[in-house]
């Protein structure tokens, strides 16, 4: 199995080079590797506790959409997109809406409505699995486009480069200028990964039916980027938090609404909806904390600067300018951690400058990835999926053109 492979590469590699430096004196590192496993041990653990209110909040919602039809209302609305994307799932299956939900959550940039809204969206699409071990290709699909997820504004990326402006005393500066070459870098890496997965599952994506509403829809999200272009940054930013906001509120008052005409008791669907955020938070925790604790592991044995030193010897070997190679450690630790490489975003930042070209493409970087091995161990740790099959390295695949995407689209605007 390829996961089983990585998280046992992260352990042996880090333990090899940290033997290396003892013997070369250094004889920290192997308490640092404790230290590490212990902390990433803690932290996942605390990840998991923390999902437990979020997840009961948002599938006591799912429950009442449910019992109210809403839920498979949505399914019926995605059905033409969804069952040539998703062969697998039947017509007007709840597992539709749910990822239609998830989409659109991820779409405005709201993480702690999509990843409970994922990880049903992941539960509904087990329940179709046969093999309840093994990664269907309804899942792997899923999971990958979750992997490259499309966020139409990053609007964290961009108030953290304001703050920094103003501690660096820059007058005028546009925080907001990243805005454009985030969202064609995010396309990017989507388009890859879907034109990959499809490959991969034979799914033929040159149809008129799906082609035309991915059109109109990308017609729709192409005109609310232009608007929101045309604003100041500050003010794009409020117009997106109330778009995002809007929109959740909006869901939930639709399925109250819809629940109380149907004579739904609201109150008892949502409770026993509830009910299941506690389970599902509950059994991610071994499969998070194991991830969390190999990819520390790896961190503290140094090896995510060696890969950087040997990605800029043969980029000097090229003879290729190098001035991008202060930001790729920020698009290597997404990989593995968001918290990670938000603390290298703004370590390059305040090395170089929040308007310099590796300031600025470390924000592109971080604004357009997504952290696939944290996604991967909840997502599939949420419903026991072991054997991933092709979905790892059809999600590192898209990770790697996102990067590369970057560093180019960051040249064309910025060099």
């Amino acid at each position: 199995m390829v996961l089983n492979f990585v998280w046992l590469s992260f352990f042996l590699s880090a333990i090899a080079v940290a033997l290396v430096q003892t013997f070369q004196g250094d004889f920290t590192v192997f308490p640092r590797l404790m230290t590490a496993m212990f902390d990433a041990a803690k932290t996942g653990f605390d990840i998991s506790l923390g999902l437990v209110g979020i997840m009961a909040l948002w599938l006591g919602f799912m429950k009442i959409g449910e019992r109210a039809g809403m839920v498979d209302a949505f399914a019926r609305g995605v059905n033409p997109v969804f069952r040539h994307l998703f062969p697998g799932v039947p017509a007007g299956h709840p597992a539709q809406g749910a990822v239609t939900m998830n989409i659109s959550a991820n779409l405005l940039g709201l993480d702690n409505a999509a990843t409970p809204l994922g990880l049903k969206a992941m539960q509904e699409l087990q329940s179709l699995n046969t093999r309840p071990g093994t990664a269907t290709n309804a899942q792997i699909m899923f999971l990958v486009l979750n992997t490259a997820g499309l966020t139409l504004i990053p609007t964290s990326v961009i108030a953290i480069r304001q703050t920094m402006a103003v501690k660096q005393g820059l007058v005028g500066f546009n925080a907001a200028d990243i805005f454009l070459p985030t969202l064609i870098v995010t396309a990017c890496g989507l388009l890859s990964a879907l034109v990959l997965v499809a490959a991969v599952q034979r799914i033929s994506l040159w149809r008129a039916s799906l082609l035309g509403p991915l059109a109109g829809f990308g017609a729709a999200v192409g005109a609310l980027v232009w608007w929101l272009s045309r604003l100041p940054p500050e003010q794009a930013a409020q117009w997106m938090g109330l778009i995002g906001a809007g929109f959740i509120l909006a869901v939930v008052a639709l399925f109250l609404v819809a629940g109380a005409l149907r004579r739904v008791d609201v109150y008892e669907a949502f409770v026993d909806g509830a009910k299941e955020g506690f389970g599902v938070a509950v059994g991610i925790i071994p499969y998070l904390v194991a991830m969390l604790v190999a990819i520390a592991v790896f961190r503290a044995a140094g090896l995510m600067d060696l890969a950087v030193g040997a990605i800029g010897a043969a980029v000097a070997a090229l003879g290729l300018p190098t001035d991008f190679l202060p930001a790729v450690p920020v698009g290597l630790m997404k990989v593995l951690s968001g918290s990670g490489a938000r603390g290298l975003m703004v370590d390059v930042m305040q090395a170089h400058g929040v308007d310099s070209f590796a300031g600025k493409l470390a924000a592109i970087i971080q604004g357009s990835t997504e952290t696939t091995f944290y996604v991967l161990a909840v997502y599939f740790g949420s419903v026991g999926i072991k054997n991933t099959r092709h979905a790892l390295p059809c999600a590192l695949f898209a990770d790697a053109v996102g990067l590369v995407a970057a560093i180019v689209v960051a040249y064309a605007f910025f060099a």
